[in-house]
């Protein structure tokens, strides 16, 4: 059973954000430092890294699945580590099954890669998304991998609803449930940093 969100106290944290200039990574960063956090946001893309620096962040340029990794995050010494990498394909659902591979692998491998370096940076908090509806077989064993590697660590699982609102698959309002606005989601995000270990709902409020 997922948790209900607790009440958080928002004291000053470096935080480290894997998957950085997501859908929810471009509203979470800026809602971090509005919060008064030391953010690094980690995108693989060069072209993106002006984005990053814009919103307030130091702007990471490596892939999760990168040798350097380890390197990457113990140098910003971060007190928590978010990951939101997915490989989710922009354009649309449509798309989903030519990224299926490697959105399993962000999640299995992937997660694997930042749990290793969180632990090398010493970092106190591991948080990871995951999501609060089912999927098919194959995709399923892979969020539920993710799930446990980081209650092991032990960390904070976000299982979201499906986003709407900007910049995601569906713009023009939900689609599906349970859903979670984009804005309302970096939001709980920002508030669940301070979490106890465990699982907890992230969805538009009933």
């Amino acid at each position: 059973m997922a948790r209900a969100v607790p009440h958080a106290y928002f004291g000053r944290m470096r935080v480290f954000v894997a998957g950085a200039t997501g859908a929810i990574g471009r509203f979470l960063l800026p809602a971090l430092v509005s919060a008064g956090h030391e953010v690094a946001g980690m995108t693989r893309r060069q072209d993106r890294a002006a984005a990053l620096a814009a919103a307030g962040a130091t702007a990471v340029v490596c892939d999760i699945h990168d040798a350097r990794l380890a390197d990457v995050v113990s140098d910003f010494e971060p007190e928590v580590v978010v990951h939101q990498v997915t490989h989710l394909p922009a354009a649309g659902p449509a798309l989903l099954p030519l990224t299926v591979h490697s959105l399993n692998r962000a999640r299995t491998d992937g997660t694997d890669a930042l749990i290793a370096a969180a632990r090398v940076a010493g970092a106190s908090r591991f948080v990871a998304q995951s999501t609060a509806f089912w999927l098919p077989h194959i995709t399923q064993k892979a969020v539920d991998y993710l799930e446990a590697a980081t209650l092991a660590y032990p960390g904070v699982v976000l299982r979201y609803g499906y986003f709407y609102g900007p910049g995601t698959w569906y713009a023009g309002g939900p689609k599906h449930k349970p859903p979670v606005s984009i804005e309302y989601a970096a939001a709980r995000t920002v508030e669940l940093l301070t979490a106890e270990p465990g699982v907890y709902e992230v969805t538009d409020p009933r």
